[in-house]
């Protein structure tokens, strides 16, 4: 079996990180913003385990648990805002977030 080189990991890191912010930049809507921040998220975590296959070292997996952490205490406090926009204005449109300032 060959291995798969660290450039086509880092290709596919570079290219989930470029979805998920494209995703953030276009899209006003809430929920769609989360996911796509999940998937910058995914190319991170993707990354960091591609160069730790490179180098051989297994302590980053911790670094990799703690950013999957992050992402599971975003969706949570995403989730709970969106249903706050939800109750609040009848739709999770980001433009109609910058009219919650008070």
């Amino acid at each position: 079996m060959t291995a798969i080189p660290l450039s086509h990991w880092l290709v596919l890191a570079t290219a989930l990180f470029a979805i998920g912010a494209i995703g953030v930049i276009t899209r006003r809507n809430l929920l769609i913003a989360l996911m796509s921040l999940e998937v910058m998220l995914n190319g991170v975590a993707l990354a960091f385990l591609a160069f730790a296959r490179f180098r051989g070292d297994v302590s980053v997996h911790a670094a990799v648990f703690i950013v999957m952490a992050v992402a599971a205490a975003e969706v949570a406090v995403g989730l709970a805002l969106a249903i706050a926009m939800w109750r609040h204005n009848g739709s999770v449109d980001l433009d109609r977030a910058a009219r919650l300032k008070g």
